[in-house]
């Protein structure tokens, strides 16, 4: 049963404060998604492609005037005739109850649509206090509301060394985030899809140094961002995590040594048909232009690519 709101955010507060124990390093590393049957491509679309125009955290007043917002974004890919919408988390009002996460889930189901995905940007390498433990507090909540949702994952970021700390040890402080988080995410059906989003997760490297630290679980995975790799050859990295994704973005651009370029919507599906992946490839619209214009036509290139 649904909890009443009152017993929903006393719960959620008292999240908030309770300290978090760190386990110990796990005796298997996570291994690839166990997948059966050719891969499966279907097509969505990133609430962060209208970031430009959404509010974030804002009054129920604020987002109601804004030119963007969730109920508005999942009316636009009903029309773009999508499989899916992914509700980005920064663009939720500042106090979300159950009756508003409920509310979606109707919006969306009524509209044809699943949800693809949720996010987070949370920072799991800071150090023991306060600070780390609303982190962690802020991850479970989020799953509870991806409970609600329908949304059968959470794009959850690494985060970034602290000054005069060792990447070494914000590696293991994030996969000892992501294991306790893990365990709460268990319990309600929620993927954790780390994301290759920079900070400690800007290279392929840095990302499976942190995946063999994660316990093994039915419930993790990565979050496949074709764009977020800047290196002599992100198109050869990307290969490196495709076998871990839960979850796939792509972006109209590529960064390739220092040079953003259009990126190659084919190759980019292919990297993930060759790993096997079957499941939700959001579109992540980030260029300059505007989306309401330049997003279809950008669909219409993905969706020969894809499955539906």
């Amino acid at each position: 049963m649904i909890q009443p709101r009152r017993r929903f955010l006393a719960a959620t507060t008292a999240a908030a404060v309770v300290p978090f124990c760190f386990p110990t390093t796990p005796a298997r590393s996570a291994d690839p998604p166990r997948r059966q049957g050719k891969s499966l491509l279907r097509l969505s679309l990133a609430g962060y492609s209208f970031h430009s125009r959404m509010v974030r955290r804002g009054t129920p007043e604020q987002i109601a005037a804004a030119e963007m917002n969730l109920e508005k974004f999942i009316q636009f890919c009903s029309d773009q005739g999508l499989a899916a919408t992914e509700l980005t988390g920064y663009y939720f009002p500042q106090l979300i109850t159950p009756e508003y996460l409920l509310g979606l889930r109707s919006l969306v189901h009524r509209q044809g649509l699943t949800v693809s995905a949720t996010a987070i940007g949370n920072d799991f390498c800071l150090p023991p206090g306060e600070a780390r433990d609303r982190q962690l507090s802020e991850c479970r909540a989020w799953i509870d509301y991806a409970a609600l949702l329908g949304a059968p994952a959470i794009r959850i970021f690494a985060g970034n060394v602290p000054r005069g700390d060792t990447e070494e040890a914000a590696i293991q402080r994030c996969a000892d985030g992501i294991n306790l988080c893990l365990e709460y995410a268990a319990t309600k059906g929620v993927f954790l899809a780390l994301e290759n989003h920079g900070g400690i997760t800007s290279t392929p490297a840095q990302m499976l140094r942190i995946i063999e630290r994660v316990e093994n679980s039915d419930w993790f995975g990565v979050n496949f961002d074709s764009g977020n790799f800047q290196t002599d050859d992100p198109y050869s990295d990307l290969v490196k995590i495709a076998p871990w994704a839960v979850n796939a973005q792509i972006k109209a651009s590529i960064t390739i040594s220092g040079q953003k370029q259009p990126a190659d919507f084919a190759r980019i599906t292919g990297i993930l048909r060759d790993a096997g992946y079957r499941g939700f490839v959001a579109l992540e619209y980030e260029e300059s232009g505007s989306p309401f214009e330049a997003i279809p036509a950008l669909l219409d290139r993905l969706r020969p690519l894809c499955d539906g």
